[in-house]
């Protein structure tokens, strides 16, 4: 089928229910709500998920079964919406923090609230401005050709909306229970969230898990490939490179009270820029590998930039040019006086020239590999290496440049994360008839929610259990970003370190490996990627050890586990809010009941930890193959 003959589900010719105060209220809590718990997550193993399917999932239960509306036109007004706040969420914690920790160390104040948000909000908005005038290149013209395997996915579910009720029970319920169980684990304490032993002296090692229904979540989502490949990178890290540097280096990196701390000192002072290196050199492998499409898509985006029309049919509506153009010229003018940002002109001039090179690569590749292989990390990368050479060329140096560095990449990771999901959910809207100009102001008014909300929850989380950079809030990602700028400006990286680092991932290249899912394991504790190959292994099992009466009934089963994973997720990002606000004003001792084993906590609180945890794995196999064997 061409695309001359391509019919979106609600023809061009009728206007059916679409902006509307309900799917606008809505979209907003969606963005709120999964804004919130991937910055949670993302913060925790450097990961975020897609919110479209779940938001349009609950935007069905709620405009169906609540409000009895049937418009399919609001529930993907929803999933526009709310999706924003998953995608700018990602951005934003993947670079912001390494100021906050800039600010631990003395060399610059905490940002504000308002600062946060802005920075966002530019971003956000630059993002959403890109992608309008390539939405006819390549959604349109490529409709065959580039599929968009969430956006394609989300039209399924909202296709499917008969099925809404009962998908949205799915969710809820992997939201509910995740939620229990983590304000169990990590609020009341009556067994501890990670469970680990290391060991030292002949063999140097640390395994370990996090028993925490969210990280299950993620693996069962990425499926076991993936999975497996974190995994991998965490056995090499903890079971290969602790152990050798410990028998090569012997008393001189052997230090620590315990066997804990030895081993957390040799993954803090080595392992971990062996991890940086790779993430790294993976994040730019991958640009490398692409640079041909991204080539082809420039060029072709290029040819087809200004073709978006304002009037004509509905479905073919985008904003108006004049606008966009303004849009983006107001905000890099913004950039350069706004207090705080300190993004002179040349700062604002690469913002435009990265920003709209990348979202053109950004929303090209998601419609290829889908959202979750989207190389934002690379992008941000490549861009703070040649920011942070030209600011320091320039004689923009110690911590004004680094905050000047890391707030242009700030933007650029916002704008590469929210092109690619505007594509989706525009892919979305194109197959269900949507009408790509409101959506587009959907996405707008879901970044400036987003916007507001990730300033919020990412200064609440800086003030609780030890800020960025902690055990609890690790950051992995705005720690690498903050290593790089560093390293370039100031040259206190171990290169040697790094480049072994960027080796392993040469090598992992060579043998086919997907380097940063391998790299990601290799630079985040063990004790992470346990649990997401957990999840993997539960996707597989539910996939392959039970028998089904048709492949629809073994797609329904794994499904329903996505959505329930996506709950899960969702749940516990949003008590993880609801325990650092607890943490804040010092409740958290109060409701601690740790104290109920006596001396003995991380003992057998370590044995109740594995026997819940594997219970609750066990109820997700059972809770996804029910009623497999029902007659069609």
């Amino acid at each position: 089928m061409s695309k001359k003959e391509f019919k979106p589900f609600i023809p061009a010719n009728k206007v059916v229910p679409e902006f509307t105060v309900a799917s606008v209220v809505l979209g907003i809590l969606m963005a709120v709500i999964f804004g919130a718990a991937n910055a949670y997550l993302g913060l925790r193993v450097g990961m975020t998920v897609s919110a479209s399917i779940p938001a349009a999932v609950i935007s069905m239960g709620v405009l169906r079964v609540i409000l009895k509306k049937d418009s399919i036109l609001e529930n993907n007004m929803v999933q526009t919406i709310g999706s924003a706040g998953e995608s700018l969420a990602a951005g934003a914690i993947f670079t912001m923090p390494a100021i906050f920790m800039w600010a631990n160390e003395g060399l610059c104040e905490k940002p504000s609230f308002w600062l946060i948000a802005v920075i966002a909000l530019c971003g956000g908005l630059l993002g959403v401005f890109f992608m309008v005038p390539l939405r006819t290149a390549l959604i349109v013209e490529e409709h065959e050709r580039l599929p968009y395997p969430e956006g394609m996915a989300c039209s399924e579910v909202l296709l499917a909306g008969e099925e809404g009720g009962s998908k949205s029970k799915v969710v809820f319920s992997g939201l509910g229970i995740s939620a229990i169980y983590k304000f169990v684990a990590d609020g009341l304490r009556l067994f501890p969230s990670q469970v680990e032993y290391s060991f030292s002296k002949n063999y140097t090692c640390g395994i370990g898990v996090d028993v925490l229904p969210a990280l299950a979540g993620v693996g069962y989502i990425c499926g076991i490939k993936i999975a497996r490949y974190m995994f991998a990178g965490g056995v090499l890290s903890y079971l290969v490179l602790i152990p050798a540097i410990a028998f090569f280096g012997g008393d001189s990196v052997i230090t620590g009270a315990n066997a804990s701390d030895i081993v957390g000192n040799i993954w803090g002072g080595y392992v971990r820029y062996i991890g940086a290196g790779a993430v790294a050199a993976g994040g730019i492998i991958s640009l490398i590998k692409t640079f041909p499409t991204m080539v082809k898509t420039f060029r072709h985006a290029i040819k087809g930039f200004g073709k978006n029309v304002s009037g004509g049919e509905r479905t073919a509506r985008d904003l108006p040019m004049w606008f966009i153009l303004t849009g983006i010229f107001v905000i890099a003018v913004a950039m350069c006086f706004i207090p705080g940002i300190t993004i002179n002109p040349l700062g604002a001039i690469l913002i435009i020239i990265f920003g709209f090179f990348f979202a053109t690569v950004s929303s090209r590749m998601v419609g290829l590999v889908g959202s979750s292989n989207n190389p934002v990390s690379g992008m941000a990368i490549a861009t703070l290496i040649i920011t942070t050479f030209v600011l320091k060329s320039t004689g923009t140096t110690g911590a004004k440049g680094m905050i000047a560095a890391i707030s242009i990449g700030t933007v650029i990771c916002i704008v590469a994360a929210m092109a690619g999901d505007t594509s989706q959910d525009l892919k979305t809207g194109y197959i269900v008839g949507a009408t790509p100009k409101k959506q587009q102001i959907g996405e707008m008014i879901g970044t400036l929610v987003s916007a507001l909300s990730i300033g919020g929850v990412m200064y609440l989380l800086s003030n609780s259990w030890g800020g960025f950079g902690s055990e609890q809030l690790a950051a992995p990602q705005a720690s690498l970003m903050k290593m790089v700028i560093e390293g370039v400006m100031g040259g206190t990286l171990p290169w040697t370190l790094i480049f072994v680092g960027v080796f392993v991932a040469v090598v992992a290249e060579i043998l086919n490996i997907p380097v940063l899912a391998f790299a990601i394991g290799l630079y985040l504790p063990i004790y992470l990627s346990t649990p997401i190959m957990i999840g993997g292994i539960t996707r597989w099992i539910v996939e392959n050890k039970f028998k089904y009466n048709s492949e629809k009934q073994q797609k329904d089963s794994v499904d329903k586990g996505v959505l329930y994973s996506a709950g899960m997720i969702a749940g516990e990002g949003l008590v993880g809010i609801f325990l650092a606000v607890l943490a804040v004003f010092g409740i958290d001792k109060a409701i601690d009941l740790s104290g109920i084993y006596g001396g003995g906590f991380y003992s057998v609180g370590k044995c109740v930890a594995l026997i819940v945890f594997t219970f609750f794995i066990i109820s997700i196999i059972g809770f996804c193959v029910k009623g497999r064997n029902k007659t069609e």
